[in-house]
């Protein structure tokens, strides 16, 4: 048993080591529009190859070995906005993330402004930075570098107010800027409720690893997307629990696209249910 481990040890390494590349592939492409062109033209090359290869149609098959070279910059070239995500992706490493007081401290009172704006029916738009730079959306926007506040996100989101049509990008727990334009997803949603705010949700964290949270101007309701993925009419206690599990819980899945309550125990608690604007 040891001389057959030891003569197929560099066999086992070279297996896993693919099936961790292969992962992390799909972990990038996932939920994007570039994982259904490339299941389409896999699909395509598997079937074509078999054709090939049992009628031994060689002309077919010369003409594919000469076109491998060419077809490899072109997926470069298609997949370019997929593979620079899963490189920052792949580059980025939150297991060695600590997470002190300030940090709860900032959730307490971001999940505070979030609810505060979901009852009076104001419409925001937030996202949260985390390893991937958000630099290229805050230039569209104007730099603010503030102290987070429930106060200062009521200002901002405020009906008329200069700023309230953008999202607000928060960096290290402080507001970066606000007014900033966020990508639009190119999925084609099925829910046709699902406005401009929830789409640049969407496209936002298809591109990068933020977090980012919606409130409804129509209906209040609050959403939080990560990874492409939407969670949409979060209670406040969901909403709570689901953002503490998302930077808190080492075991937080939030690759699943779902409306159940996080079995998080140890919610954020209230700072306190203040007005902030009197009705």
């Amino acid at each position: 048993m040891w001389s057959f481990l030891i003569k197929h040890c560099r066999d086992g390494i070279e297996i896993l080591f693919l099936a961790t590349c292969i992962y992390q592939i799909y972990r990038a492409f996932r939920a994007t529009r570039g994982a259904q062109i490339l299941v389409g033209l896999g699909t395509l090359l598997v079937v074509i190859t078999l054709i090939s290869t049992i009628f031994k149609l060689e002309v077919i098959s010369w003409i594919f070995k000469g076109a491998a070279t060419i077809l490899t910059f072109a997926l470069i070239v298609i997949f370019q906005p997929e593979l620079r995500t899963g490189l920052a992706r792949l580059g980025s490493n939150r297991l060695f993330s600590f997470y002190s007081r300030r940090r709860l401290d900032f959730l307490e009172r971001f999940a505070d402004a979030v609810i505060n704006l979901s009852k009076k029916r104001i419409g925001a738009l937030f996202a949260i930075q985390r390893d991937v730079s958000l630099k290229e959306q805050l230039d569209t926007g104007v730099a603010l570098e503030a102290r987070f506040s429930p106060e200062l996100a009521m200002a901002v989101f405020f009906p008329k107010s200069p700023l309230h049509d953008g999202g607000m990008i928060i960096a290290d727990d402080r507001v970066a800027g606000a007014g900033c334009v966020f990508p639009l997803t190119e999925r084609e949603m099925k829910d046709r409720s699902t406005g401009l705010r929830h789409r640049a949700a969407i496209g936002l964290t298809e591109r990068t690893d933020a977090i980012a949270v919606v409130v409804s101007e129509e209906t209040g309701g609050i959403s939080i997307c990560d990874n492409g993925f939407l969670q949409r009419n979060l209670t406040e206690k969901q909403f709570r629990e689901k953002i503490a599990d998302i930077f808190f819980s080492s075991n937080s899945s939030h690759e699943t696209e779902s409306n159940e309550k996080p079995d998080r125990k140890d919610p954020l608690t209230p700072a306190g249910d203040r007005n902030l604007v009197s009705h």
